[in-house]
């Protein structure tokens, strides 16, 4: 299973039954595909940078889940067909990416060490 996030934004003005009934059916679509939901939070009502469909504000969703393709799928299906959501975006932070910045690190220190170590011995040179 993959780790994902989604950030979704409802309108602002949702009433609490209506956007309890969003999230109920997020974590059904998540349990539904034997995905498993960690967190869902609230950001509020935030000011967007520009309008959707004339809302200048909008209620930010995170959702952090675990799952396959076809739950990434069928949820953002979900979303697309509700009108009460503006925007959402789901992205894949399984962790592949830290691995590959881990492995370049210690090469830029050794280069960093090596560049420090030849500077030191010019200003010796120098200096003789």
């Amino acid at each position: 299973m993959r780790k994902y996030e989604t950030i979704f934004i409802l309108q602002p003005e949702l009433g609490e039954d209506e956007i309890k009934s969003i999230g109920a059916k997020v974590q059904e679509v998540i349990s539904s595909y034997n995905g498993e939901c960690f967190r869902l939070d609230d950001w509020g009502v935030r000011k967007l940078a520009y309008p959707i469909r004339k809302f200048a504000r909008g209620r930010y969703y995170y959702l952090r889940f675990d799952g396959g393709a076809e739950l990434i799928a069928e949820l953002e299906r979900r979303l697309r067909l509700n009108e009460k959501v503006l925007r959402y975006q789901s992205v894949n932070i399984t962790g592949e990416p830290e691995k590959a910045v881990e492995k370049k690190a210690p090469v830029a220190e050794a280069e960093a060490v090596e560049a420090v170590e030849e500077a030191v011995a010019t200003v010796e040179a120098a200096n003789e």
